[in-house]
């Protein structure tokens, strides 16, 4: 009996560190919903690191509700009717079991409460290893006053620390982020192919939707970061792009697609291997999101030294339209660039960037070019 005693124990034991891996979603409280107790609260504001139910908080962090005001101000709760504000150099943590060397999209929602660029540093930590970014909290993109945000990261070891802190540079104490919605999604990059020699060239992969969200998700540029939350592409530009879904928008293929936002400034990027002298021909879709971005479209695409300019008038009910660009290849590799011309709002909501939807991005080759 006690030789039965001893294996049980030592199984319960063992099993505290038998953690599975987390799937997709939010994590463990990422809304927020579970409230600090009573006591561990000063008016909004939450005292005791380990007060906030599956977070380590630091510095001056407040527990909010939909409906609370700061000053005159009436704070945005993102999702559901609790979140949490960042004052000056404030932080919230979360240790999360994942796959070791898989690649991992975080998404936050987050609103600004002043009229400054308020910004969120977000960081993967392992025990020798930091990754961070920075995602400037802005709002230009709807007129709600909050945005989802998606940023990448390489899970370097089976257990990290999720890291979402307020960087200190506003000077004002009354000024922070609201963060809500905090989810996880592994992501599995596609490898390209002679079907299509562009990785997610359909935007089928990419970071983890909310069910009620119906603003889609905002890829910032990341020509800093080493990793990116829509696989395969580089946002090279000033402003961000929409990743958007079907359930929410007007697709025009699949589930996924990508709207840009924000002109000339709102620029996808890909490279892929060509054979110089070699033809190639390059097909996209460009439609709207059916989100009333109304009027004269159009996107420029560029293969190389090969343009391509199309146009489409938007009745912001969503529909596209079939492009195709035939060019041949200069070099070994060859940077594929979408942009779109014109800065465009919503018409019901003329503060709110919108743009063209890119979609189905495809590329194959056609053979060598003829010598005259």
């Amino acid at each position: 009996m006690a030789f039965f005693s001893f294996f049980f124990s030592l199984g319960v034991l063992l099993c505290f560190s038998c953690v599975s891996a987390f799937s997709d979603g939010l994590l463990p409280n990422g809304n927020f919903e579970k409230a600090p107790s009573h006591s561990s609260l000063k008016g909004s504001v939450v005292i005791g690191k380990n007060s906030l139910p599956d977070w380590e908080i630091g510095g001056a962090v407040e527990y909010v509700k939909s409906g609370q005001k700061s000053g005159d101000l009436m704070l945005v709760i993102p999702e559901g009717f609790a979140a949490v504000r960042l004052g000056s150099d404030a932080f919230i943590r979360q240790r999360v079991s994942v796959n070791k060397g898989e690649l991992y999209a975080l998404t936050l929602s987050a609103a600004r409460t002043c009229a400054s660029d308020e910004k969120l540093n977000v960081t993967v930590s392992t025990d020798s290893i930091r990754d961070s970014g920075l995602i400037s909290v802005q709002t230009i993109y709807n007129a709600k006053g909050w945005d989802s945000y998606a940023w990448a990261f390489l899970a370097e070891s089976s257990e990290i620390g999720v890291f979402i802190g307020d960087p200190g540079q506003d000077e004002d104490p009354a000024c922070g982020s609201v963060v809500d919605a905090v989810a996880l999604k592994v992501l599995h990059p596609p490898k390209a192919n002679r079907g299509n020699l562009l990785k997610n060239g359909d935007f089928e992969e990419g970071p983890y939707f909310l069910p009620n969200n119906l603003d889609g998700v905002l890829i910032p540029p990341n020509q800093i970061d080493r990793n990116s939350p829509l696989p395969g592409w580089t946002i090279l530009s000033l402003k961000s792009v929409r990743y958007i879904d079907s359930p929410h928008f007007s697709v025009p293929e699949g589930r996924k697609a990508v709207e840009l936002l924000a002109g000339k400034e709102s620029i996808i990027s890909q490279t892929a291997t060509t054979v110089p002298k070699a033809y190639y021909v390059l097909t996209f879709l460009v439609g709207d999101a059916n989100n009333t971005c109304k009027g004269s479209m159009a996107v420029e695409a560029y293969a190389g030294r090969g343009s391509l300019k199309v146009d489409y008038e938007s009745k912001g009910l969503g529909g596209f339209k079939r492009a195709k660009l035939v060019f041949v290849a200069l070099e070994k590799v060859t940077r594929f660039v979408f942009y779109s011309t014109f800065y465009m709002t919503r018409t019901d909501d003329l503060s709110s960037l919108c743009g063209p939807v890119i979609d189905d991005v495809r590329l194959v080759p056609l053979g060598k070019a003829k010598h005259h």
